[in-house]
C-alpha cells in the first residue's frame, strides 16, 4: 500500500559562519552611523564635515566594487582546493599579485586625475585626495584577507576583518575629537587606516596561513600545485564589472550632490548623506539576514530542487517587500524626528520616504541579482547593473531642476529598472534549467559592505 503521508521538511541547516557574519554586519553598519555623528561633531559642524563625507563615499564606490570580485575568486578558488586536499598558497601569491596590481592601475587614474577630482570633488581639500589613495590601498589587504578567511573556513576571523575596522574607526575619531583635532585630513586618514588593524590582528592570530599540500596520511608535501590564471579568473571580469556598478549606484546619491552642489550648499552634501544612510537601515538590517538565508537558497538549486528554490525565492521577496514598505512608512512618519535627534539635521518625510524607498527596491534588486549569480549568471548582472548606472546618469541629468528631487528620482528609477532586469534574468535562467555550481554558490554567498 502506497503512503499518501507526504515526507517531513527537511530544515536547512545555518551555513558555518552565518552567526559571526551576520554580527559583523550589523556592527559595521552602527559603526557607520556612530563615526560621521561623531566626526562631525569633532570637525566643528556640517559644512566642515561635508568633505569627509564625499571621501566615505567615494570609498565604499570604489573599494568594495574593485576589490570584493577578488575577494570573492580568491575564497572560491581556496575552498576548491581544500575539498580536493591541495595546498593555497599558490593561489593566495596568484591573487596578491593581481590585486597589487589592480591597485596600482586605479591609484595612477586618481592621481593623473587629482586636480579634477580635488577642485570639482573635494572642493580643494587635497588631504582628501590623499586620504581615498590611502583608504583603497587599504581595503586591498583587507578584502584580500577576507578571501583567505574564507575560502579557508575561518570565518570567525572573517567575521572580525568585516566589522572591526568600523570600530577601530570610531575609537581614532573619539580620540582625535578628544584631544581637540579639528582638521579634515586627520579624520580622513583615520578612514584609511582602520582596515589595516583587523588585518594586522588576524594575521597575528595565524588566520592567514595558507593551507599546505598533505599526503594520505596528512604529512606536509610541499605549498600546492602552481596556481593558473584560469583558476583564479574565470568570472573575474564579470564580477568585477558588476560589483564596480553596484557599488556606484549604491552610492551614487552623495557622490552625485557633492559634485553638483556649490560651495553655498555643502551643508547640504552633509544633511542629504544623512538622509541617505537613515533609510539604508533597512538594507544593513537586510543583510545580515541574507547572510543566513541566501546560503539555503544557493544549496537548493545546487541539488536541482527548483520548486523549492522558486519558493524560497517568494519568501525571501516576500520578506523584502515587507522590510521595504515598513522602512518607507517609518521613514516618512519618523524620519525627520529620528534625523534630527540622532545627526541634529533637518530634512523632509517626503525625501526620507523616496530615499527608503530607492534603498528597499535596490534591497530587492541585490537580492534577485545574487540569485542569478547562484545560477552561474555573472555576466547577466554586470549589464544590469549597468544598466541602472545608466538609467540613473539620464535621469538625474533630465530630470528635476531641484538638487535634491533629480538626485531622488535618479536613485530610484535606476533601482528598479536594475530590479526589473534581474527578474527577467532570473526567470530565463530558472526556465533555462541551467543549474548552478559551487564557484557560483560562492560568489552569490559573499556579503556585501
Amino acid at each position: 500500500m502506497t503512503s499518501t503521508t507526504s515526507a517531513p521538511t527537511r530544515r536547512m541547516p545555518v551555513p558555518d559562519g552565518t552567526i559571526p557574519v551576520g554580527i559583523a554586519l550589523l556592527i559595521a553598519g552602527v559603526a557607520t552611523y556612530a563615526f560621521l555623528r561623531i566626526g562631525a561633531i569633532g570637525v566643528g559642524g556640517d559644512d566642515e564635515f561635508a568633505p569627509i563625507v564625499s571621501l566615505w563615499f567615494a570609498t565604499f564606490a570604489l573599494a568594495p566594487g574593485f576589490f570584493l570580485p577578488l575577494e570573492q575568486e580568491l575564497g572560491r578558488a581556496l575552498a576548491h582546493r581544500r575539498a580536493t586536499g591541495d595546498g593555497t598558497l599558490p593561489v593566495i601569491q596568484k591573487v596578491v599579485r593581481l590585486g597589487a596590481g589592480l591597485v596600482a592601475v586605479v591609484v595612477i587614474v586618481i592621481l593623473i586625475a587629482s586636480p579634477l577630482i580635488t577642485s570639482g570633488y573635494f572642493r580643494g581639500d587635497w588631504w582628501m585626495l590623499i586620504a581615498l589613495v590611502g583608504t583603497f590601498m587599504a581595503y586591498a589587504p583587507a578584502h584580500l584577507a577576507r578571501g583567505v578567511c574564507s575560502g579557508s573556513g575561518r570565518f570567525k576571523d572573517y567575521a572580525i576583518i568585516l566589522g572591526s575596522d568600523g570600530v577601530v574607526r570610531i575609537v581614532l575619531c573619539v580620540a582625535l575629537a578628544v584631544v581637540g583635532v579639528t582638521a579634515t585630513g586627520a579624520y580622513g586618514l583615520a578612514i584609511a587606516v582602520s582596515p589595516l588593524f583587523a588585518v594586522a590582528y588576524v594575521w597575528r592570530r595565524g588566520a592567514l596561513r595558507p593551507i599546505p599540500r598533505t599526503d594520505g596520511s596528512g604529512v606536509t608535501v610541499d605549498d600546492g600545485s602552481e596556481a593558473s590564471w584560469s583558476e583564479v579568473t574565470p568570472n573575474l571580469g564579470w564580477l568585477l564589472l558588476g560589483s564596480v556598478f553596484a557599488a556606484t549606484l549604491l552610492n551614487a546619491g552623495p557622490i552625485t550632490m557633492s559634485l553638483l552642489a556649490d560651495d553655498s550648499e555643502q551643508a547640504f552634501v552633509t544633511t542629504f548623506s544623512y538622509g541617505v544612510l537613515l533609510a539604508r537601515v533597512p538594507l544593513f538590517l537586510f543583510q545580515a539576514v541574507q547572510a543566513a538565508l541566501l546560503p539555503g537558497l544557493s544549496r537548493l538549486a545546487a541539488r536541482g530542487e527548483l520548486v523549492e528554490f522558486r519558493a524560497g525565492m517568494k519568501r525571501l521577496a516576500a520578506v523584502v517587500v515587507a522590510v521595504g514598505v515598513l522602512g518607507t512608512g517609518g521613514a516618512f512618519l519618523l524620519g525627520p524626528f529620528a534625523i534630527e535627534l540622532v545627526y541634529k539635521a533637518e530634512l523632509g518625510g517626503r525625501t526620507l520616504a523616496v530615499l527608503a524607498l530607492a534603498s528597499g527596491v535596490y534591497m530587492m534588486a541585490l537580492a534577485l541579482a545574487q540569485a542569478v549569480i547562484a545560477l552561474k549568471g555573472h555576466a547577466l548582472v554586470a549589464v544590469g547593473w549597468g544598466i541602472g548606472v545608466a538609467t540613473f546618469v539620464l535621469v538625474t541629468w533630465l530630470g528635476s531642476d531641484d538638487l535634491f528631487r533629480r538626485i531622488e528620482y535618479g536613485l530610484f528609477t535606476s533601482s528598479v529598472v536594475a530590479m526589473i532586469a534581474f527578474g527577467i534574468a532570473l526567470k530565463y535562467k530558472l526556465d533555462s534549467g541551467i543549474g548552478p555550481d559551487q564557484d557560483s554558490l560562492m560568489d552569490a554567498a559573499t556579503p556585501r559592505k
